[in-house]
């Protein structure tokens, strides 16, 4: 059915004409994107110009305007219609009327309706008061009436908008600034809101009305074709939903993937990012070209009045590097620069302007993409210098890098990374892209720079850390291939390249061992030392570690993080220096341990202790972290069954979180008589205060004696927890880390966390009649990656055939 058709039954039916007109045109297959909100916009139109000249009345000095998007003819499914109905004042009462007969078959049908009835003196004084009247006003499309009308408001709006824009401008920007604090940028969140977010439809909307100020003008290199991707998402998310929406959430990006023809959801995030980032990149450029012709106007009559009259102040330029000077507050190429002659140029732009933390110019770097030679392979020593100053000026590098970005200068400098630009990251923890990530991770590494001996090292490794999340399999270990190549081809030594490959291959070692493994066992330091190989890398690989925690996002990185990853390095650094790990020998127990045995013997129950644990010196922990590291609960049962998942269902029932836990049968002083399992514990508050002690002790004595229903309680409140619908987790994985440890088999537990996720373990090793030593959990946002060191009865490690018994029976209970 053409266009015409669709027209001509919604104009012969009315209202339910209109109804069944859209509804084809929204359900059939051959149109979408613009031509279709194009029909869509006619269709609606022909409908209201039916509705306006219905009556008997002839009205004069009367027409019905659209303003904002649907001004614009940009109608989605479910978008609003913003109409005015525009009048000169003479007729009050038929306009009221015509209002009426107008706005109610509108409502009738459901559509969300933005209406004004003004007089075009009362327009005026409205945008005058209310800039984002102003905004829908400057894209005002006439739909029927008198056209004249719309045609002199529309004259006059524009001619207030450039008359106004030394003071409307700095309005709009700041709209803007506080819009992106609110809803974050488009491009790094996982569920964005396509109009309101930073670098979406609205951020759009305001470089056309900076256009139309004739103040300044974006980049119009591929802003129409973000925009319009942005549209059709929103489009495809509409007729997804069935609602008018303009979040993405995750439940719905395969629906609209699919109704877009798109692989997956991922490549559907990476195209919004890129249209996002496209917007964002033109904002910046736009609103820094505002600025510095609003400053020039203001400084200009000054000037003008110093040097008498007509003289024309000469425009600055210093000089920064070979090539490159600063004007205006950017940075801009000499005069005498050939970029077709010098290879290494845009890097040493992109490191001055890093340096002295000033943009690069749009003009700046067009020219360089457009005239540069590619640069000799490997590179000389100049570009690898210059990327490396790049890389360690701070926060500044963030601004250049994406201006190098937007023209295509990076990823002619660095193939491999066209495959993780604009990549997304679908874990609650990582809070940016990937490729953002890895620029997040260089400018956190150049804090480190002086803890290292070779920070140029550093700050590669931080660039390239997760390169490998471009390519299948593991991106550590794909990775440390691309690394090699491309530490090669940017020019260093063949000993370079191999610490750097390493760095890359084993950039999550120091993390995962600290915070999943025993580092009282000396075969954990041991084969961390072994792939380390030496003092110099395992220097970079502390400080990389920390870099890549902090940039990850908050939950990845903490004084307590990083009190164990020391730990674990001041350990390996004594192994690279010839130092043998001694074997770990039961500890005596301390006076108060001692203490609750004795108790615990005595009175046949369970005895408790709640200790807080000492902070690290306030100079030792960076002041935007002041996470205590909790508080050391001291349990002291007479040996029995079933003890570790009563421990911790209780502490589930009472949200406290577990970050490590030990459990060891303990020696009696001679003449005490009875076993008793000792549990050392350092746990915190999920929120709010701690429980009492006694309140602990009372309910762990009910839960080891039965009377206490832990898995009854728990699944009660796992029941009233808000499940969205639609977010389906990844089963959970059990695995055993081979040769993780010598005296007990080491069980990798990977799996949702929930509440109760402990005492659910814990009771599956129980029913299998294992020992555990020790345990290390690990709470990433949602994900639990939890190691348990197991002994069988008799104290030894698990034979292979039965270790893989136990972690498919007890990944089998977790997917349960």
């Amino acid at each position: 059915m053409t266009s015409t058709d669709v027209r001509k039954d919604a104009e012969d039916s009315g209202p339910s004409g209109y109804a069944a007109a859209r509804l084809r045109l929204l359900t059939e297959g051959a149109r979408s994107g613009p031509p279709r909100r194009s029909a869509l916009a006619e269709l609606t139109d022909d409908w209201l110009s039916g509705l306006f000249t219905a009556g008997t009345e002839d009205l004069k000095g009367v027409s019905l305007v659209a303003v904002g998007g649907y001004g614009r003819g940009e109608l989605s499914p479910r978008s609003d219609l913003d109409l005015l109905l525009l009048h000169d004042g003479a007729d009050p009462k038929a306009v009221a009327a015509l209002a009426d007969r107008l706005w109610y078959p509108v409502w009738d049908l459901g559509l969300a309706l933005d209406h004004s009835v003004r007089t075009p003196a009362e327009a005026r004084k409205t945008a005058a008061e209310d800039l984002k009247v102003q905004l829908g006003l400057l894209d005002a499309r006439h739909l029927v009436g008198d056209p004249g009308l719309t045609a002199g408001l529309r004259t006059a709006v524009l001619a207030d908008w450039r008359n106004q824009a030394p003071k409307r401008l700095p309005e709009l920007q700041e709209l803007c600034v506080e819009r992106a604090e609110r809803q974050g940028e488009l491009q790094y969140l996982l569920e964005p809101d396509l109009k309101e977010a930073r670098g979406g439809l609205r951020d759009a909307t305001a470089l056309r009305a900076v256009a139309a100020s004739w103040l300044a003008d974006a980049p119009r290199e591929g802003l129409d074709d973000a925009r319009r991707r942005l549209l059709d998402v929103r489009d495809a998310l509409h007729l997804a939903t069935g609602r008018a929406t303009d979040r993405l959430a995750l439940q719905e990006q395969d629906q609209v993937a699919a109704e877009l023809g798109l692989l997956d959801a991922d490549t559907l995030l990476r195209q919004v990012y890129e249209a996002a980032r496209v917007i964002s990149y033109a904002s910046d450029v736009t609103w820094r070209e505002v600025g510095r012709v609003l400053r020039s106007r203001a400084v200009r009559p000054r000037l003008r009045a110093m040097l008498g009259g007509g003289a024309k102040p000469a425009t600055e330029r210093s000089p920064l590097a070979e090539g490159v000077v600063e004007q205006d507050g950017e940075v801009v190429l000499a005069r005498a620069a050939r970029p077709e002659r010098d290879p290494v140029l845009p890097l040493r732009a992109a490191a001055a302007a890093a340096q002295a933390g000033l943009p690069l110019s749009l003009h700046a770097v067009r020219r360089l993409a457009a005239t540069v030679r590619p640069l000799p392979t490997p590179w000389p020593a100049e570009a690898r210098e210059q990327l490396v100053t790049l890389l360690g000026s701070g926060q500044p590098t963030i601004e250049v890098w994406e201006a190098l970005e937007a023209e295509g200068l990076i990823t002619r400098l660095l193939p491999d990374w066209e495959r993780v630009r604009c990549r997304p990251q679908r874990n609650a923890v990582h809070i940016w892209t990937v490729d953002r990530h890895l620029i997040e991770t260089a400018v956190r590494a150049s804090e480190f720079t002086r803890r290292v001996s070779r920070p140029d090292l550093l700050l590669v490794s931080a660039l390239l850390h997760d390169i490998g999340k471009g390519w299948p399999g593991d991106h550590s270990v794909a990775g440390e291939i691309i690394a090699k190549d491309v530490a090669a081809r940017i020019g260093f030594d063949r000993a370079d390249v191999a610490v750097l490959s390493t760095l890359v291959r084993h950039h999550l070692l120091l993390i995962e061992t600290a915070t999943r493994r025993d580092l009282e066992d000396p075969a954990t330091v041991r084969s961390v030392a072994e792939a380390v190989g030496s003092q110099s890398t395992l220097e970079l690989l502390h400080a990389l570690t920390e870099a890549d925690a902090l940039a990850t996002g908050p939950a990845a990185w903490s004084s307590w993080r990083g009190s164990l990853v020391a730990d674990l390095v001041k350990r390996v650094a004594a192994v690279l220096a010839g130092d043998e790990p001694d074997e770990p020998d039961a500890a005596a127990p301390t006076a108060e341990q001692e203490r609750l045995a004795i108790e615990a013997v005595a009175t046949g129950s369970p005895v408790l202790a709640l200790r807080a644990q000492t902070e690290p010196p306030a100079e030792d922990r960076p002041a935007d972290d002041p996470e205590p590291l909790g508080v050391e609960l001291l349990i002291a049962v007479p040996d029995q069954a079933g003890v570790l998942p009563a421990v911790a269902g209780v502490l589930a029932m009472h949200r406290l979180t577990v970050r490590t836990a030990e459990l060891r049968a303990l020696d009696l002083p001679t003449g005490v008589e009875g076993s008793v399992l000792l549990l050392n514990w350092r746990v915190a508050a999920e929120y709010g205060s701690l429980p009492q002690a006694a309140r602990l002790r009372a309910d762990l004595v009910r839960a080891l004696d039965g009377s206490l229903d832990i898995a009854g309680r728990l699944a009660e409140r796992d029941a009233a927890y808000p499940r969205r619908r639609g977010v389906v987790a990844p089963p959970s994985r059990v695995t055993v880390a081979p040769a993780a440890s010598r005296h007990a088999t080491v069980i990798e537990v990977r799996a949702q966390d929930a509440p109760g996720l402990l005492f659910r373990i814990g009771r599956a090793l129980e029913d299998e009649g294992l020992r555990v030593r020790s345990m290390h959990v690990s709470t990433l946002g949602a994900n639990a990656v939890d190691a348990f060191y197991v002994t069988g009865a008799e104290g030894a490690p698990l034979p292979g055939d039965e270790a893989a018994s136990v972690t498919r029976k007890l990944e089998e209970t977790l997917r349960a």
